[in-house]
């Protein structure tokens, strides 16, 4: 067991230090031409300095790669780090207020794929970058990407910061944890955060196995059904859903439940564990800080 997670972490090393060569911006050139998850191309003659975030994870990002001073206007749910609270804040990603984000004169506005109104601020004359990240291969090229559009040159210092905070917590894991099988849900539907999303690759990492295979996509929802029959060593669910959760048929039954190896977040751990950007360190740190609290 111990042998299979060494190969797993240093595969992982491999895969994100391939990723880090990529972000690297032209020494010569202000100019840069990149593609967005819609697939449509942006070309940036010179860095945004006027810049609109409608997800938090984006907001994260650009703050991460040193450039929260240009950010005029935030959704409601961006609340980190702190200074971004203090922001006008823009509506949500299904609901932006279009006239209060035209007002600001942003020359980037950044939104998720499956966010609305990417079309009619275009149609305004405002740039719009639309991405929206569910594995780490789309976290970091997303941060790569956001670097470039930005020209701050810092991508590839935090591609090798998260890599190396990653593994050095992936060593500190109780060898009793090592192989454990986990239950992440994400929501009361309920939908999980399979072995293929950014949860399940960073719990991965931490040699953990997840009871949702990657053939069955990144944030599935399942019937409450399968959970019962997967029978868990682990739960991760947030606080607020486990009453109700634990009282589902069958769940008692569950080795989780009755051994009480339930890890539930507040909605603070909630921001870390969800959000696709640069504080998965922080969300890897509190999953292993919750498996050092088990009896495992």
């Amino acid at each position: 067991m111990h042998e299979l997670w060494s190969r797993r972490v240093w595969r992982a090393v491999l895969f994100w230090l391939c990723l880090g060569l990529g972000s690297a911006i032209p020494a010569h050139s202000t100019t840069v031409t990149l593609q967005d998850d819609r697939g449509k191309t942006l070309v940036f003659e010179q860095a945004p300095q006027r810049v609109v975030s409608l997800l938090p994870s984006l907001t994260e990002s650009v703050c991460a790669l040193g450039a929260c001073q240009r950010l005029i206007g935030v959704d409601r749910y961006s609340n980190h780090p702190v200074q971004v609270r203090k922001l006008p804040q823009l509506g949500g990603g299904m609901d932006p207020n279009i006239e209060a984000i035209v007002a600001l004169r942003p020359d980037l506005v950044l939104m998720a794929t499956s966010g609305r109104a990417a079309d009619r601020l275009e149609a305004l004359g405002l740039r719009v970058m639309a991405m929206e990240p569910k594995t780490h291969a789309e976290v970091l090229s997303g941060l790569q990407r956001l670097g470039r559009a930005l020209q701050t040159g810092q991508a590839d210092q935090i591609w090798r910061s998260m890599h190396q905070d990653i593994v050095a917590l992936a060593a500190q894991m109780p060898a009793a944890a090592l192989g454990k099988r986990v239950y992440v849900q994400v929501s009361p539907a309920p939908h999980a955060a399979g072995e293929a999303s950014f949860i399940g690759e960073t719990l991965g990492l931490l040699g953990l196995q997840n009871i949702v295979p990657r053939s069955m996509g990144v944030f599935p929802q399942l019937a409450p059904e399968y959970v019962v029959r997967a029978d868990p060593d682990i739960i991760l669910v947030a606080q607020s859903q486990w009453s109700a959760l634990r009282n589902r048929p069958g769940w008692s039954a569950m080795k989780a439940v009755q051994r009480e190896r339930v890890c539930a977040f507040t909605p603070e751990q909630n921001d870390m564990l969800a959000r696709p950007g640069p504080r998965l360190v922080e969300a890897a740190r509190w999953v292993l800080d919750c498996m050092k609290r088990l009896k495992l």
